[in-house]
C-alpha cells in the first residue's frame, strides 16, 4: 500500500484570509510536530517504507514541505502541481506518477489523506487503514466516516445503507450530503446513520482509473494523453473538481468504514478552537492577550496586544495583513469573504500575496513595504546559502539578530571579500554588487534586511550561481 498525502493546494488549508500558511504556533502542538509531520509519521506506521509515501503539493509550497520533512524522512516522493485543481485531478496526477515513474501495478492499494487532520489514537487509526486495505483489494472505494459526537455544520456527511452491510466493519454508501443546517445536523446525529465525511479514501489504482473513465472521462483522457511530464504541462486543463463530486457521489463501489476515533479537520477557525487547550473561561488564547469578562472565544495575535471586554463566542485573529472578527460557528463563511476580496481590485492582493515565503534555504517574512523601501526578516537554515546574485535597482542592509552570517561580496574589478557578521553587527551591500548570504553555523541564521532603491520587487534579481538549480525567484 502507498500513502498519498495531499499537502497544500489540495489538502492543506490555507490561512483563512490570506495565502500564507497557519503561523507555526498554530500548527505546532505539545510535541512540537506540525500537522504535516504528524500525518507523515502516522501514515508511515501503515505503509512501513518511507518510499511508499507520496506528497502532492502546489508548486508554491514545495520548499515549505521539504523543510518540514527533511528531519523525519530521507526518501519520499513529492509531486508538484503547477496550479491548484482540487482533489480529483491531484489524485489522478499521483496515479500517473506511480504508474510512469515507479512502475506501480494496478492492484496497488492507495490510501489518500489530507495533511491537516488531527487524529488519535494512532494505533486504532492504523487498524482502520488495514481494514480499508482489505476492502479495497475487493474492488471497493473506501471512504472513512467519522462517528459524529455533535451536530456539526462545518462538515459534509455520509449516509450509510444499514441494510447493505459489506462485512463486520463497512456499509454501502446510501448518499453523500452537503454541509447541513444546524437543524438538519441535529437530525443526522439522532438518526445514527450519518457520519462525518473525513476526506480520506482507500482504493486500488485499477478501480479508481475505471471509475474516472466512467464518470470523469475528461480527467481520465488527460492523464492518458501522454507521459507524466506531458500531463503536468497540461495540468491547468484539468477540471477544478473534488474526488467526491467526480467519483464518490456517482460510483456504485463506494463503501463507508465508520471510525470511532478522535478526529478534526483543522480547516476553519471553529475547528482550531475545538482542538486547542482552553482556560477556565473556555477561551483559546495565543499571543499577547488581555481578556476581561470574555468567554468561549478564540483570540490569536501575531504582534499586537489584543484586548477583549465583555464578549462571548467570538473569533478574533490578527495576522500581519488582516484582522478577523467573527462569531464562533460562522467560520465556514470565511470562504465567502475570500471570494469577495478576490473580486475587488483594491483587496484581491490580500488573497494572492504571501507575507511568509518559503525557499529551499529557509524563509522570509515581509515586515513592511513602502514606495522605495522594503523590510524583511530572513531565516537561513544551517548549512544553507542564497544564490550568488545582484540587484540593479536596490541596495541592501543586513543586520544579524541571531547566529553568524558568512557574506561573499564580489566587487568590480574581480575583488572578492569573505566577511563573517555576528549578532548585532551589520553589513551594507551596494546595488550592482554580486553577493551571497550563507549560514555556516548549526543554528538558524536570522537577519533583518532593509532594501532601499527605486525598485524593490522580487524580480530585480540577477542570479549567477545557485546550489538549488532554480530558474525562478528566491
Amino acid at each position: 500500500m502507498k500513502s498519498i498525502i495531499l499537502a497544500g493546494g489540495s489538502g492543506t488549508r490555507l490561512f483563512p484570509l490570506s495565502r500564507q500558511k497557519f503561523p507555526k504556533q498554530f500548527l505546532k502542538f505539545a510535541d512540537n510536530e506540525t500537522l504535516l509531520q504528524k500525518t507523515v509519521n502516522r501514515n508511515l506506521k501503515a505503509v512501513k517504507n518511507p518510499e511508499n509515501i507520496v506528497i502532492i503539493t502546489n508548486n508554491d509550497y514545495q520548499f515549505h514541505v521539504k523543510n518540514q520533512l527533511k528531519d523525519i524522512l530521507k526518501k519520499y516522493h513529492i509531486i508538484l502541481e503547477p496550479v491548484g485543481r482540487n482533489t480529483a485531478p491531484a489524485i489522478a496526477l499521483a496515479v500517473k506518477y506511480l504508474i510512469d515513474k515507479l512502475n506501480t501495478q494496478g492492484d496497488e492499494i492507495l490510501f489518500i489523506s489530507p495533511s491537516d487532520h488531527i487524529i488519535s489514537p494512532d494505533n486504532k487509526f492504523i487498524d482502520y487503514i488495514q481494514k480499508a486495505e482489505n476492502l479495497a483489494k475487493k474492488g471497493y472505494i473506501v471512504t472513512f466516516g467519522i462517528n459524529p459526537n455533535k451536530p456539526e455544520t462545518g462538515y459534509g456527511y455520509i449516509e450509510i445503507d444499514r441494510e447493505n452491510k459489506i462485512d463486520d466493519n463497512a456499509f454501502k454508501v446510501k448518499q453523500f450530503h452537503e454541509k447541513p443546517s444546524l437543524e438538519m445536523a441535529q437530525k443526522y446525529l439522532l438518526s445514527g446513520n450519518f457520519y462525518w465525511n473525513s476526506g480520506m479514501f482507500a482504493f486500488s489504482i485499477k478501480t479508481i482509473l475505471e471509475e474516472l473513465q466512467k464518470y470523469m472521462p475528461t480527467i481520465y483522457d488527460l492523464i492518458n494523453s501522454g507521459n507524466y511530464e506531458e500531463v503536468v504541462m497540461n495540468f491547468e486543463n484539468m477540471p477544478d473538481i473534488s474526488i467526491d463530486y467526480a467519483v464518490m457521489e456517482k460510483t456504485d463501489k463506494a463503501v463507508v468504514l465508520p471510525m470511532d476515533i478522535t478526529w478534526s479537520d483543522v480547516g476553519s477557525w471553529d475547528s482550531v478552537y475545538e482542538v486547542l487547550d482552553k482556560d477556565q473561561n473556555q477561551n483559546v488564547k495565543i499571543g499577547n492577550i488581555l481578556d476581561i469578562d470574555t468567554k468561549n472565544s478564540l483570540i490569536m495575535t501575531d504582534k499586537r496586544l489584543a484586548i477583549t471586554v465583555g464578549v462571548e463566542d467570538l473569533i478574533v485573529v490578527e495576522t500581519p495583513d488582516v484582522v478577523l472578527i467573527a462569531k464562533r460557528g460562522e467560520g465556514q463563511k470565511i470562504k465567502d469573504v475570500v471570494q469577495i476580496l478576490k473580486q475587488n481590485e483594491k483587496t484581491k492582493h490580500i488573497t494572492e500575496y504571501h507575507t511568509n515565503v518559503y525557499r529551499p534555504w529557509g524563509s522570509y517574512t515581509e515586515l513592511e513595504k513602502g514606495e522605495r523601501y522594503r523590510i524583511k526578516r530572513i531565516t537561513v537554515l544551517p548549512g544553507e546559502a542564497l544564490s550568488l546574485q545582484m540587484h540593479y535597482h536596490r541596495s541592501e542592509h543586513w543586520i544579524v539578530v541571531k547566529g553568524t552570517a558568512k557574506v561573499i561580496l564580489e566587487h568590480d574589478g574581480g575583488k572578492k571579500e569573505e566577511i563573517y557578521i555576528h549578532e548585532n553587527e551589520s553589513i551594507y551591500v551596494p546595488k550592482t554588487t554580486k553577493h551571497r548570504l550563507i549560514n555556516p553555523g548549526k543554528i538558524p541564521l536570522e537577519i533583518i534586511e532593509v532594501q532601499a532603491g527605486e525598485y524593490v520587487e522580487e524580480d530585480d534579481i540577477v542570479r549567477f550561481e545557485d546550489k538549488y538549480q532554480r530558474n525562478s525567484l528566491g
